[in-house]
């Protein structure tokens, strides 16, 4: 591959980059809601400590889309489905990180060995094989956009009707216990919402990559940000930014857009870990 390839890669599409986002406006629309609500849940899941569970949950959740992917049905059902499981599983027996992290290193390997197969033996394009893997642009046809949107709203609402003790359980769980929060259903409440998005974060950038809108946003807001508003707000603008910025790049190209979502993920982090750090320093020679 020479230097004409690669360019071709990433901005052959330029010349009709007008007509390409027209075709791709339902990806657009699901990768800005998913953005929003993605970063706004890691803030919650960087508090529990539990990025491992995200990937643990998209595993039998890419398990579930290969699944509908073979028998022929809707690939955002199955998706759902091995999420809701993954999750229910997980907040049902994991009360304590130690057991949780056995159950999800149990549930990894199972989940992404169904997943493959099932994918070998799909007989379909290979390209549908490859997207749950990593994410396809122009996967998202129009009816399927409404359930996306539909979906993430619903996760939306339901952190916030739970926000305030999901953030003190999060915080203080034996303070929360203490106060008589019902901590095992907040538990499993939050788990459930965090498969239905991770559901959706398979479909727009692939199994294997979903930590880069659930877990970095939050991450990097929690860098530059103290609060409980400028750090959920934070992390809902830059999942936001690196899921519509990332599409509206792998358009002028034909590379996939997990790529460019995680690298302006990671971008964000960067900056934000350095201007963190900065901060720091400052604070502690005045």
């Amino acid at each position: 591959m020479n230097w004409d390839d690669i360019w071709n890669a990433m901005f052959g599409g330029l010349p009709v980059y007008g007509e390409i986002l027209a075709l791709v406006s339902n990806s657009v629309w699901a990768g800005a809601v998913l953005g929003l609500v993605g970063g706004l849940v890691g803030v919650f899941v960087i508090q529990r400590d539990m990025a491992f569970a995200v990937h643990g949950i998209s595993e039998l959740s890419f398990a579930g889309a290969a699944a509908a992917l073979l028998i022929g049905v809707d690939v955002v059902t199955g998706s759902i489905v091995g999420s809701l499981i993954a999750a229910a599983v997980i907040g049902w027996l994991g009360a304590r990180a130690r057991d949780r992290n056995s159950i999800i290193g149990v549930l990894m390997p199972f989940g992404l060995g169904l997943g493959i197969l099932f994918l070998s033996l799909y007989n379909g394009r290979s390209a549908n094989r490859f997207s749950l893997l990593t994410g396809q642009i122009v996967s998202v046809q129009t009816g399927q956009l409404g359930w996306l949107i539909a979906i993430s709203v619903i996760v939306l609402a339901g952190i916030l009707l739970i926000w305030r003790p999901l953030r003190f359980d999060s915080l203080d769980p034996q303070s929360a216990a203490a106060r008589g929060v019902p901590t095992t259903a907040i538990s499993l409440g939050f788990m459930l919402l965090l498969g239905l998005i991770v559901a959706v974060a398979v479909h727009i950038i692939g199994a294997l990559l979903v930590m880069a809108l659930l877990v970095t946003p939050a991450a990097a807001a929690m860098r530059v940000a103290t609060g409980p508003l400028w750090v959920p707000l934070l992390a809902a603008v830059f999942g936001f930014v690196s899921a519509v910025g990332g599409i509206l790049l792998a358009i002028a190209g034909t590379l996939p857009v997990s790529p460019y979502i995680t690298t302006i993920s990671f971008a964000i982090y960067v900056v934000c870990r350095v201007v963190g750090a900065r901060r720091g320093r400052m604070a502690m020679s005045a």
